[in-house]
């Protein structure tokens, strides 16, 4: 049975009542998060940064749910910063600085909530993403795209470089195709992002959810402690030097082989049977 929950929210660009985020529960172990500002281009106001960021938060610590997808309604993805929202604050005391600070923090902290999410996330993106929507897909785990999907870090045509997207994406894809998005801020399509390694797979579009979903079983089919430990294991040891990986690889290696799933596991495939896991 699918379980859906929602917040309503004036929508500060359009003024209407709608839920800027729909969750969305439609089989056991799979939650989907659906952003819901297809008027907006699902720009992340500072309304919407929080409400992603409550329920990256909310779905890590719920025990029924293994995998995340997330997607979005309406004709782009993601659009980035709400540039609408940003400029209104020119006029305030300060020029801004006190409202772009909150918004860039808030961003950066919904950013590493989906990192630190013991849940794997996966990005559904049937369209656009540029500037923090890019961003958004380059911090999720995994990321299937329609081959329609664009991807772009345009703000260098604005005269804002995408510093923030910057950290994701010069995480996920070569230096120089990096730099080559960020200096000439021009659209990428779907299956170049693929080769770049932006995303994981370039699919038609009707395949897109269907893809994601697939994905999101096989991980819910695995031992939820196991892939905890192992996504926040593959995130720390990335940004140390070798030597520091292996040392501390080994230590999680261990702590992982002492836990109950590890035993099961093992056991199952020396005696030929499906693993029945317990979660710890």
């Amino acid at each position: 049975m699918q379980n859906t929950a929602s917040t309503s929210v004036t929508d500060a660009a359009t003024g209407e009542t709608s839920s800027l985020l729909v969750v969305e529960k439609p089989e056991t172990g799979i939650a989907i998060l659906r952003m819901n500002r297809p008027k907006a281009r699902n720009s992340l106001s500072l309304e919407m940064l929080a409400e992603l960021t409550t329920a990256f938060k909310t779905l890590g610590t719920d025990a029924d749910v293994r995998a995340i997808v997330l997607t979005a309604e309406g004709p782009a993805f993601c659009a980035g910063h709400d540039l609408k929202e940003l400029t209104s604050h020119r006029n305030d005391p300060d020029g801004g600085r006190a409202f772009y600070e909150k918004t860039m923090r808030a961003c950066a902290d919904m950013m590493l909530t989906i990192v630190a999410c013991p849940k794997p996330v996966i990005a559904a993106v049937h369209a656009t993403a540029t500037a923090a929507g890019c961003q958004l897909v380059a911090t999720c785990d995994l990321a299937v795209a329609a081959r329609e999907a664009q991807f772009c870090t345009p703000g260098v045509n604005i005269g804002l470089f995408c510093s923030t997207p910057m950290v994701a994406l010069s995480r996920n894809v070569p230096r120089k195709r990096a730099m080559e998005m960020l200096l000439l801020g021009e659209m990428l399509p779907a299956t170049e992002a693929a080769d770049y390694g932006l995303v994981n797979q370039a699919v038609p579009i009707e395949h897109v959810m269907t893809t994601a979903l697939d994905m999101a079983r096989r991980i819910a089919a695995k031992s939820s402690a196991t892939v905890a430990i192992g996504k926040e294991a593959f995130y720390r040891q990335i940004e140390m030097s070798l030597p520091e990986a292996y040392d501390y690889a080994a230590d999680v290696m261990v702590r992982n082989m002492m836990t109950a799933d590890a035993k099961e596991g093992i056991g199952a495939f020396l005696e030929k049977r499906p693993p029945t896991w317990q979660g710890c």
